[in-house]
């Protein structure tokens, strides 16, 4: 992918848009590549860099959503467990299956969560990704050497999905691209513009990055902003109602030593009636999550102090070695669009299934749903939006679409190119011919200056952010060793971009004042 093509082509195009799609997340990428995989004119503007917001701080999961199995909510388990297979099929370098262990210390727990994961695996039917069984306390400890042995039992072991979302959420957009959708990152939709009778023409917007004003006719508007919704949608009536009642997710990250496993733990019930989980992640282990209610969206959500006690408090039980802050290495926080539901103020309660809102102007809004789902949630919304516009019929062809990166290869899950797919050829190819690209920025670490310059050339990285926090996952996996390498990565892009070096600074200095949010 490459920005300025991108942008040059939007702003040579003389006819309408089949659609344009506002917002650059999970959602509305997934709206690009089904709406361009099916031969229509698509435009995606960002107003940030993809998966800046939700879609890049998620629990790194693809499942069915076993809370919602236990809510008896099957018909939203059953379509999660078939699109969790459909993505694994179509994304196999992203998306791979994980054991979790369900630990049990009552005597109740191992036939009442075992019957429970049964029924998970019976409703997967040919997408499972392998069947559940009961395990002895002796198994487990030997499975799970960081899970902590008093009072155990034993446990209740099922599979589920994990994926990388910030890398999936780039391969998507590359896909869309393929397809002939014009994406633009760091372009903000300033209005939306509206014909004689009312009904919206296109889109008002400004490249953040030179100033400029884009102006984009179309027959089609998507508001696939998350969290943001809200804001698109006024633009288009100043008194519409809010939709979102949005709650906060909060997740830390330790030192893999607090597991000392490939398997997960799945907690099934905390305090706050929710689960919560400790997960292997590259290298690391990945604790969370919270639902805590907001008043204000920001693209940058802190964590709370109460947020953080939280999940340490519930995971020490659990885990040989108490966590405590000094070890955590970072924190993450991600907004989730959920959907107003009555007066109903606690956000578990709320809706996590996908809804679509078309306003009198015609501006089509997808919002709720969560990662696993994206498919369908995109393939829902490009079918009301095709009709809507009056576009020639044409069907779906996700189910069946190859991810940008698929191929025929072995995947390596402990080799860090892994992510990349086919990509990682050419990656390699570029440290074969300089070996000093190949290696690592610091110690510890497996970024190197080729995936810089990579993120760069083919991924439309043009911050330090962008390379630390979204293509590389620097940020999220040990938020100081990220500050330690923003001055090589910040050399590196400028040079590649032909920035100056007051870009240079001001990039380490933005970079710097963004990791302490993500710090402890």
């Amino acid at each position: 992918m490459d920005r300025k093509a991108m942008l040059d082509r939007i702003e040579a195009e003389d006819r309408p848009w089949d659609m344009v799609v506002i917002g650059g997340g999970a959602s509305g990428v997934g709206v690009a590549v089904d709406a361009a995989s099916r031969g229509y004119r698509v435009a995606l503007l960002e107003q940030s860099d993809f998966g800046k917001g939700t879609s890049s701080r998620s629990t790194k999961l693809v499942h069915g959503g076993v809370r919602y199995l236990q809510r008896g909510n099957i018909s939203l388990v059953m379509e999660a467990l078939r699109e969790r297979g459909i993505l694994r099929r179509n994304a196999p370098h992203l998306v791979h299956d994980l054991a979790f262990v369900v630990p049990n210390y009552d005597w109740w727990e191992a036939p009442f969560y075992g019957i429970g994961m049964k029924v998970y695996d019976l409703l997967a039917g040919k997408y499972n990704f392998g069947k559940s069984r009961l395990l002895g306390k002796q198994e487990l400890l030997e499975r799970i050497p960081g899970l902590s042995e008093k009072g155990l039992r034993g446990g209740v072991l099922y599979y589920d999905g994990q994926f990388d979302d910030a890398r999936l959420l780039i391969s998507l957009a590359m896909t869309a691209a393929d397809h002939g959708a014009a994406m633009v990152n760091y372009a903000r939709v300033t209005g939306l513009m509206h014909a004689g009778n009312g009904m919206i023409e296109g889109v008002e917007a400004v490249d953040e990055l030179s100033g400029r004003s884009l102006r984009l006719a179309c027959r089609c508007v998507i508001n696939a902003t998350g969290p943001f919704v809200d804001a698109v949608r006024k633009l288009d009536d100043q008194d519409a109602q809010p939709m979102i009642a949005p709650s906060q997710g909060v997740h830390l990250v330790l030192d893999s030593g607090f597991l000392q496993s490939r398997t997960a733990i799945m907690v099934p019930r905390t305090s706050d009636k929710r689960v919560m989980f400790a997960i292997p992640w590259h290298g690391r282990v990945v604790v969370g999550t919270t639902d805590t209610p907001i008043n204000r969206c920001e693209l940058e959500p802190e964590p709370l102090d109460e947020e953080i006690d939280f999940i340490l408090e519930t995971a020490a039980p659990y885990l040989r070695r108490s966590p405590s802050r000094a070890d955590v290495l970072s924190v993450f926080t991600g907004i989730r669009p959920l959907v107003r539901s009555g007066e109903s103020t606690r956000t578990a309660s709320l809706s996590r299934d996908h809804v679509l809102h078309i306003s009198k102007s015609g501006l089509i809004t997808l919002t709720g749903g969560k990662w696993t789902t994206y498919r369908r949630m995109a393939e829902d919304c490009t079918d009301h939006a095709a009709m809507l516009a009056e576009l020639p019929e044409a069907p779906c062809v996700t189910e069946d679409l190859r991810i940008h990166g698929y191929g025929e290869i072995e995947v390596d899950r402990d080799d860090p190119l892994a992510v990349y797919g086919t990509d990682a050829r050419s990656i390699r190819r570029m440290a074969s011919r300089d070996r000093a690209l190949g290696e690592p920025l610091v110690e510890g670490s497996n970024l190197t200056a080729a995936r810089v310059l990579w993120s760069v050339r083919n991924e439309m990285a043009m911050t330090v952010e962008d390379v630390l926090s979204r293509r590389g996952r620097e940020l999220l996996l040990d938020s100081r060793r990220a500050v330690a390498m923003a001055p090589t990565v910040a050399t590196i892009m400028a040079e590649e971009l032909g920035r100056d070096e007051s870009w240079r600074a001001s990039q380490i200095e933005a970079f710097e004042r963004l990791a302490r949010v993500y710090q402890v």
